[in-house]
């Protein structure tokens, strides 16, 4: 089957051929899905104002839809979009269009002055502290077997810092016991990874593997590392549950659920006196900019030199 140029111009034919192309480019199904949820966005409202064309979406008409997204309102409680979210809407919009001009589908390249708006910075909700992931931790001690496997999954999380995705995918190989180590495979961004890990950790994997894992296995397992009741690898949602569940019976009053050991790992590392591109390699973050973050959360060298210096805080 070629990939072809498609053969009208219209916006749902060009957005289908920028579509394909992104999968013949081996971008995950996650990824393309979203795309084509945002690019769907933008042709409900082109359609909506008569442009059904992709010859029609000039630079006036890309100004015209940024002014749409900051004056919508959500339904559901009134509230505007997020600048995240807006951005990233018009990113679809834009690199669709500059795809478009690349191969040739269109003469002229409509984005070539269209400027995103900024991002801004925002900071992660509120971080566990140390003693909020023990007491967390603790929480598992009462679900017997299943709280073997749920602690086992937390520290995980918090001792190697990995995402959902990469936790849920991680299989029986993927562990060094010797090496107190874990292989991420294909993590974002398709890229492999070693992270190390607490001895503890390994000592709770290993007694999941021993007394846990046996008793859940069936034809569906596979090689899976962590699985859910059923036997089968764990759903993000499922992951997202066990976590939140285990945070609000610690009742220490911060929301979140993977993400929260995710944050905690690198916050209590930079804490701790971690070179934020050490963590950087830690997380698998490609991009510096996006570990920074963790050094404006952390407020333990700052907490100190302005206790230090502050005239306030020596009265």
């Amino acid at each position: 089957m070629w990939l072809t140029k498609p053969n009208s111009l219209s916006l749902t034919a060009c957005m289908q051929y920028y579509l394909d192309i992104c999968r013949a480019k081996g971008q995950s199904d996650n990824t393309v899905l979203s795309k084509e949820a945002a690019l769907s966005l933008f042709r409900r409202w082109a359609f909506g104002h008569d442009l059904i064309d992709v010859t029609q979406v000039d630079l006036e008409v890309l100004d015209s839809y940024q002014q749409y997204l900051y004056l919508y309102r959500k339904a559901c409680h009134g509230g505007p979009l997020c600048r995240a979210t807006i951005r990233y809407r018009l990113t679809v919009v834009k690199v669709f269009l500059r795809t478009l001009f690349i191969k040739e589908v269109l003469s002229v390249n409509p984005t070539e002055h269209f400027e995103l708006p900024k991002n801004g910075r925002r900071l992660p909700k509120p971080v566990l502290s140390e003693q909020e992931v023990k007491k967390v931790l603790q929480q598992a001690e009462h679900y017997g077997l299943k709280g073997i496997r749920d602690t086992a999954i937390m520290t995980t999380y918090y001792a190697s810092g990995i995402r959902r995705l990469e936790l849920g995918t991680l299989t029986l190989d993927d562990v060094d016991f010797e090496q107190c180590q874990l292989r991420i495979n294909q993590g974002k961004g398709f890229k492999d990874r070693y992270v190390p890990i607490a001895k503890d950790t390994c000592i709770w994997i290993y007694r999941y593997l021993k007394e846990v894992r046996p008793t859940l296995a069936n034809v569906h397992s596979g090689k899976t590392l962590f699985l859910a009741n059923n036997g089968k690898p764990f759903r993000a949602a499922q992951l997202s549950e066990l976590v939140a569940k285990y945070i609000k019976l610690a009742d220490v009053r911060k929301s979140g659920a993977c993400n929260q050991y995710r944050h905690a790992a690198a916050t209590h590392m930079v804490d701790h006196g971690a070179d934020i591109r050490h963590v950087q390699e830690f997380l698998g973050h490609a991009d510096l900019s996006t570990t920074q973050i963790y050094v404006h959360v952390s407020m333990t060298k700052l907490r100190e030199v302005y206790n230090k210096t502050h005239p306030a805080a020596q009265q």
